[in-house]
């Protein structure tokens, strides 16, 4: 199996500004790579130019610009061309699909954050023994730059990425290493039920506090975003010392925001998994959810338009947002995955308004957003754990139905 780590990493002055322009030079070449299919679809008899001919350019390139492009890893450089050619099949695909297409866009050089090497070696050497304090990682124009390598690598490393999170560098390796054995089995199958109140509960009646990171960051981040607007909006390299520093504020907050987000989901998923062999979820449609209300014409006031509740939706949305639950749902597959449990997902359709002890379902038997009063037998408990423990039973019936 593929595990992936990310470490921080500890560059000097000087290893952060070659790291730096290593992300803008291979920002350069991946919009310079997309310029040239642009211009050869629009302006060469719709000219379709793929990946093999832009590496093919690739020795000209950095002979021609042996400053900014010769001094890179030619292996790194393909990832960039190979990224531009990913972008581009996913926009077909979409196309043909019905979708809505997404052309590849121009990147900006601080929406460009990362530089791929496609093998250990290779531009680039991972160099960690199991007994020194010290690990670096090489990478070919920046130097041997330390890591804060705060767990060991296990397998083989395949792979190297350098990534710019606001004003801190990170090291992501993938490594090939043998599938885990799986944790002693428990016994135990539940079933959750996502929502806002709570983040999540359980079929066993147990809640998970929904701990609202970004609400609770709201004042320090609506001050920040309300220091930045004060300044035009400018390139980075424009920027007055001020601006620049109001822009990483603003960052920064972002970030703690989305770490502590990514904690609280490892740590969930973590203790759902030490404990249960088998857990079920909902299939949310997480995208579908969030999509903004359709404006609706007033016919008697041209220009003008009919309530539609459009403020307390985007307060749901923004609820629904923060509560990542696309983000905790991947991390508790993966974490299943390597432990040998099983996860299902079944059709959250009625699943908090069908009474578990006589199945009736009906809208009414959901009085209030925590309240299950059954209309035909009398049942009552909590929604949430009711909903659970349908997307318990309807996980088990899946299960049972498709045996592995």
């Amino acid at each position: 199996m593929i595990r992936a780590y990310k470490f921080l990493m500890r560059p000097t002055v000087g290893q952060a500004a070659a790291l730096a322009a290593m992300l803008a030079d291979h920002c350069s070449l991946y919009n310079g790579a997309l310029q040239e299919r642009r211009d050869a679809y629009r302006h060469t008899s719709k000219t379709s130019i793929g990946y093999g001919r832009q590496s093919a350019q690739l020795k000209e390139i950095r002979a021609f610009d042996p400053e900014r492009q010769g001094r890179w890893s030619f292996s790194s450089q393909q990832a960039t061309l190979r990224r531009l050619d990913k972008a581009f099949q996913a926009f077909f695909r979409r196309v043909k699909a019905g979708e809505t297409p997404g052309y590849p866009r121009f990147r900006g050089v601080n929406w460009f954050d990362t530089v791929d090497f496609p093998k250990d070696g290779d531009g680039c050497r991972w160099d960690s023994t199991p007994n020194d304090p010290v690990t670096r990682v090489r990478l070919q124009g920046v130097g041997h730059v330390k890591v804060n390598r705060h767990r060991p690598v296990v397998g083989k490393v395949r792979t190297v990425s350098a990534k710019r999170e606001g004003k801190r560098w990170y090291v992501v390796l993938t490594a090939e290493q043998p599938q885990p054995e799986p944790l002693a089995p428990t016994g135990s199958v539940v079933g959750i039920d996502m929502g806002i109140a709570s983040f999540l509960t359980t079929s066993n009646g147990e809640h998970v506090d929904n701990p609202r990171h970004a609400r609770k960051a709201a004042a320090e981040l609506e001050a920040a975003q309300r220091a930045l607007s004060r300044y035009p909006r400018r390139k980075a390299k424009d920027r007055t010392g001020n601006h620049q520093r109001a822009v990483e504020r603003v960052a920064a907050l972002h970030g703690k925001v989305r770490r502590q987000r990514l904690d609280h989901a490892h740590k969930t998923a973590h203790a759902l998994v030490a404990e249960h062999d088998f857990i079920a979820h909902e299939d949310l449609r997480i995208r579908n959810m969030i999509k903004t209300v359709t404006p609706k014409p007033d016919p008697g006031k041209p220009g003008a338009f009919l309530p539609n509740g459009s403020a307390a939706k985007t307060g749901l949305n923004r609820s629904i947002a923060d509560a990542g639950w696309g983000v905790f749902l991947t991390i508790l597959h993966a974490k299943a995955e390597s432990a040998g449990r099983d996860v299902i997902a079944v059709d959250p359709r009625n699943t908090s308004r069908t009474c578990p002890e006589c199945g009736h379902v009906s809208a009414e038997n959901r009085p209030t957003q925590e309240k299950f009063h059954c209309i035909s037998c009398g049942h009552t408990a909590h929604a949430d754990v009711v909903g659970a423990t349908n997307v318990l039973r309807a996980g088990l019936v899946r299960r049972d139905a498709n045996p592995a």
